[in-house]
Order: structure tokens, then C-alpha cells, then sequence
């Protein structure tokens, strides 16, 4: 409840309250916002607070209006954070969230000049190649495409890679994953992402691109992944 007695501002103590209801599901993603009349009159303060509010809360992207129907709640993007190195599984599974996968392709090619250097093959050498589009309880939220030397994976089949190429690189083949170097940017979906995401032509994505080590320091994984730039976030701690 808004309470005209604090120090702090009253617009912050409303986008406070609706972030709780939001968080708790008192609120649910795609559910209609009382209007600023219905806050105005339930706290006695004034339709501008109200609008102040409800356009901060629309800025971080948890709420979003539709014009002559009103403001409704957003889908909560998925943050991850760039500290640390998780697999997609464990990052879902610590959100209490069911990941999956649905296999694109899965082939050897040779490298070329560029996979050649990122896993520190010689260009011709036999690399695996795989597709997969990720989901968490079944919603689709990235598409990535993975390049693995056959010197480390060895013979892998798709039933070896398919439940996690984590486990299967660290528990099956014996292997420590020490670290990664990882790029970001934004663009607009393409052809290929619009179809497996299930967006709309001009929607924005996050391209990552990840070149992931073992413990002696030798490149086993080269990714290009899209997220959905609407489902997902990235946050990074940064002490001075």
C-alpha cells in the first residue's frame, strides 16, 4: 500500500506494489492493468503519480499497453547472468523450468579456414556441425548452432549429444570445462530464426558467439546462438 508518510516517492511505492503482484502471479503475464482512474482512486493520489509509474514499469519492460485497450503485463524475460559458465539445462533447471531441445541437424563437415582456427584444427579437419533450437517448458528461446572437433567428441552420435552436450563432454568423455570468451550484439531476425522463434519479420535478437576451453586450455566449442531479445536478458556484476 502506498503510504503518503514515507520518504519515498509515491510513484516509486505503486511501481513497487504492482512489481510484487507481478512477481507473486497476483498479476499474470497477458492479464489487464487496473486503469490510472482505478490506482488513482484506490490510493487518493493523482492520475499523473499513477501515469509516472505505469510508464517506468513500461520502460523495464514489465508492462506494455496496446492502444484503446489498455496496459497489460509483460512475459518476464529470463536474466542470465555473464559471471559464471552454465549450460542452457542447468541455467533452466535452476529456474525451476523443464529445459528441452529440438534437433535441426546434426552433421561432419570439414572446417574451413575460420572453424579451423577457433578450434585449433587443421582447415579440412572433420568437426561436427549441430542445430538445435532450445526451449524452456517448451517455449522456444534460441536457436543455436554448435562446431565441435572430432579430435575431442571423438565418434559422438545424436543419442550422445541429445540430453546434454555438457554432461556428455565432462561425465561421458572425462573432460573439465575451464572457461569461455563470449560476444554479444543485436540485429534483426532472419529467415531461420523467425521461423524456429516464432517471430515476426523486424523482431530483434541477441546473437552470442562463445568459444568455450578445457582445462588444458584447448577449444572444444565454437557457438552462434539467437535469443529471443524479448524473452531474454543478460546482467553482469561490474566492482569497481
Amino acid at each position: 500500500m502506498v503510504d503518503k508518510n514515507s520518504p519515498l516517492p509515491i510513484y516509486y511505492q505503486l511501481e513497487e506494489e504492482i512489481k510484487q503482484l507481478i512477481k507473486t502471479e497476483q498479476l499474470k503475464p497477458g492479464e489487464l492493468l487496473p486503469s490510472e482512474r482505478e490506482y488513482a482512486e484506490k490510493h487518493h493520489i493523482s492520475r499523473m503519480t499513477v501515469r509516472q509509474a505505469i510508464n517506468n514499469l513500461a520502460a523495464e519492460g514489465l508492462l506494455f499497453r496496446q492502444k484503446g485497450k489498455g496496459t497489460f503485463v509483460a512475459e518476464q524475460k529470463f536474466e542470465q547472468n555473464l559471471q559464471g559458465l552454465t549450460s542452457f539445462s542447468e541455467d533452466m533447471r535452476a529456474r525451476g523450468l523443464k529445459p528441452s531441445s529440438k534437433l535441426v541437424s546434426f552433421e561432419r563437415i570439414e572446417a574451413d579456414e575460420k572453424l579451423a582456427a577457433n578450434l585449433a584444427v587443421q582447415v579440412g579437419a572433420p568437426i561436427f556441425k549441430i542445430e538445435r533450437i532450445r526451449m524452456a517448458d517448451q517455449a522456444p528461446l534460441a536457436v543455436e548452432t554448435i562446431y565441435t572437433s572430432e579430435k575431442i567428441v571423438g565418434n559422438m552420435t545424436r543419442e550422445d549429444f541429445a540430453p546434454s552436450f555438457y554432461d556428455y563432454i565432462e561425465n561421458t568423455l572425462g573432460f573439465t570445462i575451464k572457461h569461455a570468451n563470449q560476444e554479444i550484439e543485436s540485429a534483426l531476425a532472419n529467415e531461420k530464426e523467425i521461423k524456429h522463434l516464432q517471430l515476426d519479420p523486424g523482431d530483434p535478437v541477441l546473437l552470442i558467439e562463445r568459444l568455450t576451453y578445457l582445462s588444458n586450455d584447448e577449444p572444444f566449442e565454437y557457438v552462434k546462438s539467437a535469443y529471443r531479445a524479448d524473452k531474454y536478458k543478460f546482467k553482469l556484476h561490474m566492482p569497481r
